[in-house]
C-alpha cells in the first residue's frame, strides 16, 4: 500500500465530497424538490459554471484512463477521439441552441420529452428514454472503472473502497441534485490540467525526450506486428466513422443535454460551443500517456489495461504528487457520474414514471422519483464493475454509442423536420438497434479473448467483401435506422394515416384528446 499516496487522495477525495453536500446551500433556491432545480440546477448556470460542468460532463474518467490504455495497445487508432471532439461542436452548435429553445418554452427536461411533444408518440418518448438510460449505464460504470484502476494501483484491493467512494457520490448527488457536480467541476477541471501539464513536461524530460518516445512505441508496434503509431489503410475507414458516428452521438446523450439545459441563455450555449475546444488540446495531450507509458515499460496491473495510466504516474512522479495526479483521476470521474445519474434519473421520473404510473403526479413527487432513480442507477453501474470483467472499458462506452446513436433521427432530425412519421421512426429505432447489436455480436477482439462484442470494428469481409477494412457498427446500424425510418414514413403516408387519424399535425391531434402537455410546437424562445 503507497500511504503517501493514499493520504492525499483520501484528503482530496473528501474535500471534492464536502463541497458535494455544501452544493445544496449554494445558490439555493426556495425549494430543491422539482426537476427544474434539483434536476436542471434552475436551469441558471452561465457561461464559466456550464464550461467547467460540460467540460467535466465530456472529459471524463474514460478521457485519463481508457483512451491512453488504447493507444497503448492499438496505437494510433486511438486518437480517434480527438478529431471527433473537434467537429462536434461547430456541428451541433445551432442543434444545442434550438433544443435550449424548444424546451424553454415548453420547459422540458428530457430529450424525450421532446421527442412526444414533436412527434405526439409516448411509444417513441419511452423508447428514447430507455434507450438513454440504458447506454448511460455502461458510461457511469466506465467512470467507476477509473477509481477502480486508481485503487489497485496504490494497493487498495477488494471491493469495498469502491463501494464506499460510490455511497458518498450517492449521497451529496441525492441532497444536492446538479448543484453537486457543476461545483466540483471546478476543482476536477484544475486538477486534470495541472496534472496534464505537467505530466506533458516532466514525464518526456525524464524518459529522454519525444524522439525516444515515439521510437519507443514505433519499436513495440512493430515487434508485435499490429497497431502502430500510423493508421494503416484497412482502418483508415474505421477510424473516420468512428470519429464521425461518435461525434453524431456525444451531445444525444441525456448528460450532454442536461448541461445544455441547465444554462441560463442561448447566449450562454453559443460561448461554450466556441470555448470546449479548448479540452480537445488537453485531449491530446491525455491521449499522448499511452506512447509515454511504452517508453516508461509500464505494465498492467494483471491484464488490467485501464491501469496504464495511474502506473505511469506512480512510476515517474514523487509519491506525493502521485497522488494528486491519482486524486484528479478519482475526481474526473465523480463529477461525470453524478451528471450522468441525475440525467436517467430525469428521464425515467419524467417519461415512465409520470407517463405511466402517476400521471397526476406532483413536481415533488416527480423530483423525489428522480432521486430514489438516481440511487438505482448508481447501483447498477457498480454492480456492471464487479460482476462483469471490464479488460478494455472503452468497449463498454462504444457500445453505448451505439445504442444512442439510434436516437439521432428523432431527436437530432425531429428539431428541424416533422416530415417523419412517428411509426417510421419507431421502425427505424427497432430496425436500427436490432442492426447494431447484431454488428456487435459478430465482432470479436482475441487480444481480449471476447468471441463477441469485442469493439465496434465491424469487418466488411463479414458483408461479402473481399478487403480487411473494418468500419464502425454504429454508423452502418444508424444507416439502416434511417432507411427503414424513411421507408416507414412513404409508407405510413400512403396509407392515409399520416399523424392523426384525419391527417392532422401529431400535436393538434393529441392536444384535441386532452391532453394538456402535448402542443404546438414553438421554435423560438425570449431572448433571455
Amino acid at each position: 500500500m503507497k500511504t503517501t499516496e493514499i493520504v492525499i487522495f483520501t484528503l482530496l477525495f473528501l474535500v471534492v465530497s464536502g463541497m458535494g453536500f455544501l452544493a445544496a446551500r449554494w445558490r439555493r433556491p426556495g425549494d430543491l424538490a422539482t426537476l427544474d432545480e434539483w434536476g436542471l440546477g434552475g436551469r441558471s448556470f452561465g457561461s464559466w459554471i456550464t464550461w467547467f460542468l460540460i467540460g467535466g460532463d465530456l472529459y471524463t474518467a474514460y478521457t485519463f484512463v481508457a483512451v491512453p490504455a488504447l493507444i497503448f495497445g492499438a496505437g494510433a487508432m486511438g486518437f480517434y477521439a480527438v478529431p471527433y471532439t473537434v467537429v462536434v461542436y461547430p456541428m451541433v452548435m445551432l442543434v444545442l441552441v434550438r433544443l435550449w429553445s424548444v424546451s424553454h418554452v415548453h420547459n422540458l427536461v428530457t430529450p424525450a420529452d421532446f421527442v412526444r411533444v414533436r412527434f405526439g408518440s409516448p411509444t417513441l418518448a419511452l423508447l428514447v428514454a430507455i434507450t438513454g438510460i440504458v447506454a448511460t449505464m455502461p458510461y457511469i460504470a466506465l467512470q467507476l472503472v477509473g477509481i477502480e484502476a486508481v485503487l489497485k494501483t496504490m494497493g487498495l484491493t477488494g471491493d469495498l473502497p469502491l463501494i464506499i467512494a460510490f455511497a458518498i457520490l450517492a449521497a451529496y448527488t441525492y441532497q444536492s441534485g446538479l448543484r453537486a457536480p457543476a461545483l466540483i467541476a471546478f476543482v476536477k477541471d484544475s486538477l486534470i490540467y495541472l496534472v496534464i501539464l505537467v505530466a506533458i513536461i516532466y514525464i518526456p524530460a525524464k524518459l529522454g525526450g519525444w524522439d525516444a518516445i515515439f521510437g519507443s512505441a514505433k519499436e513495440r508496434f512493430d515487434a508485435a506486428g499490429n497497431g502502430g503509431i500510423t493508421l494503416n489503410a484497412n482502418n483508415q475507414l474505421q477510424y473516420v466513422t468512428l470519429a464521425f458516428g461518435s461525434a453524431l452521438a456525444l451531445f444525444l446523450y441525456p448528460h450532454s443535454v442536461t448541461g445544455i439545459l441547465a444554462s441560463r441563455n442561448r447566449n450562454v450555449i453559443k460561448r461554450n460551443m466556441s470555448a470546449l475546444p479548448a479540452y480537445s488540446l488537453l485531449l491530446g495531450l491525455i491521449a499522448l500517456l499511452g506512447y509515454m507509458a511504452i517508453a516508461a515499460g509500464v505494465t498492467p496491473i494483471g491484464k488490467d489495461s485501464n491501469t496504464i495510466v495511474p502506473q505511469l504516474f506512480d512510476k515517474v512522479f514523487p509519491d506525493w504528487f502521485a497522488g494528486v495526479a491519482f486524486a484528479a483521476v478519482g475526481i474526473g470521474a465523480l463529477v461525470p457520474a453524478a451528471i450522468m445519474s441525475i440525467a436517467a434519473a430525469n428521464l425515467f421520473a419524467r417519461n415512465i414514471y409520470r407517463e405511466y404510473f402517476n400521471r397526476n403526479a406532483t413536481a415533488a413527487q416527480e423530483a423525489t422519483a428522480s432521486k430514489i432513480a438516481s440511487l438505482a442507477v448508481k447501483v447498477g453501474a457498480v454492480l456492471c464493475i464487479l460482476l462483469i470483467d471490464p479488460q478494455f472499458s472503452i468497449d463498454l462506452q462504444l457500445i453505448g454509442g451505439v445504442i444512442i446513436l439510434q436516437t439521432l433521427p428523432s431527436v437530432g432530425l425531429g428539431l428541424y423536420t416533422r416530415w417523419f412519421h412517428r411509426g417510421g421512426l419507431i421502425a427505424g429505432w427497432a430496425a436500427g438497434m436490432a442492426a447494431g447489436m447484431l454488428l456487435l455480436y459478430n465482432i470479436a477482439n482475441p487480444a481480449t479473448n471476447h468471441d463477441h462484442f469485442g469493439g465496434s470494428a465491424f469487418p466488411l469481409s463479414q458483408l461479402g467483401f473481399d478487403t480487411k477494412i473494418t468500419v464502425y457498427a454504429g454508423f452502418l446500424a444508424l444507416i439502416v435506422n434511417l432507411v427503414v425510418a424513411v421507408l416507414g414514413t412513404f409508407v405510413a403516408r400512403a396509407l392515409k394515416s399520416a399523424d392523426g387519424p384525419d391527417g392532422t399535425r401529431a400535436e393538434d391531434y393529441f392536444a384535441d384528446q386532452g391532453d394538456p402537455r402535448v402542443h404546438e410546437l414553438e421554435t423560438t424562445a425570449p431572448a433571455s
